[in-house]
């Protein structure tokens, strides 16, 4: 005798899968493209045909995850479920366009990855590109945690055991000042010129600030930090609007600082290059797709 089978829909095993990705109603419906209405029918729908409670309900306290113990034993069941989906269609061209996502750093897309998406679209025109903005330790725990992103592309201090890197081009640093600032006519700046100086820095736990710390700490020196911001642009912003000095990468081509009213001045050697590339989950075999996307980037100038 066979047994019964839950009808259960991919709208409704996916409106769970974004619930657990994100951890709220209100940022899977957006990400689903729905009512926050919408998602909670087809997740009551899914709980009613399987018979069990999938996420908690209450309005109280936050908890660290929505689901509940039988909606955490689903959650691979799921994603495995949706996988399946996406090869039947693939196996008979109905699954739509292609798609690669990657999850990068604001500097990285605003500086490379609009031109490698634009070089990458003309070579591929039938895969679409999904770009999701991210802190260098936010990309790599995208990575980790979801496996529906294909890679990561970010300037890691330490990718750890769990990622693979590709190496894909070094940024050297440089001061950037307002236009008339005395330390721009300095022939050579050192970073003993700057100890005193207050400096606009990146936020804790980037990469950029951690390579400006061990820099100045390995010459005995404790920068002045008198801001702290969060990405590149900001700082040029900041710079520009006579409201401080940084150290910063930037690209060869002057597009960080192109159109600015900023003065800058290379600091050699004297802080390490950061280095940007693209991480892999370590075991995983990346798509066709985002092997193609990757393939575009090493193959593009910076």
């Amino acid at each position: 005798m066979s047994q019964s089978v839950p009808a259960v829909s991919t709208e409704q095993v996916s409106a769970f899968v974004e619930l657990a990705r994100h951890g709220s109603l209100r940022e899977a419906a957006r990400e689903s493209h729905v009512t926050e209405q919408g998602l909670r029918n087809r997740l009551l729908v899914l709980e009613r045909q399987l018979g069990v409670e999938l996420y908690h309900k209450s309005r109280g306290r936050r908890l660290r995850s929505p689901l509940t113990p039988q909606g955490e034993a689903f959650l691979p069941h799921a994603r495995a479920f949706l996988d399946r989906a996406r090869q039947m269609g693939e196996l008979f061209g109905s699954a739509g366009s292609r798609e690669v996502h990657l999850a990068a750093t604001e500097y990285l897309i605003l500086y490379v990855l609009i031109k490698a998406v634009r070089r990458f679209h003309a070579s591929n025109p039938g895969v679409r590109v999904r770009l999701s903005t991210r802190t260098e330790s936010e990309v790599e725990a995208t990575l980790l945690r979801d496996p529906d992103v294909d890679l990561g592309v970010a300037a890691p201090y330490d990718s750890g055991a769990d990622l693979d890197y590709i190496h894909l081009f070094s940024l050297d640093w440089s001061l950037i000042a307002p236009p008339r600032h005395p330390l721009l006519r300095k022939p050579r700046i050192k970073l003993s010129d700057l100890a005193q100086t207050p400096l606009i820095v990146f936020e804790r736990g980037s990469t950029g600030r951690q390579h400006v710390m061990d820099a100045f700490h390995a010459q005995g020196l404790s920068p002045l930090v008198a801001m702290e911001m969060t990405t590149t642009e900001i700082v040029v912003r900041m710079v520009e609007a006579g409201l401080g000095v940084s150290v910063v990468p930037l690209m060869p081509d002057r597009s960080v600082t192109r159109g600015r009213k900023v003065g800058v001045k290379s600091l050699g050697d004297q802080i390490p290059p950061i280095h940007s590339g693209v991480l892999l989950r370590r075991g995983d075999e990346p798509s066709p797709e985002a092997k193609a996307f990757i393939d575009s980037l090493r193959g593009s100038p910076v």
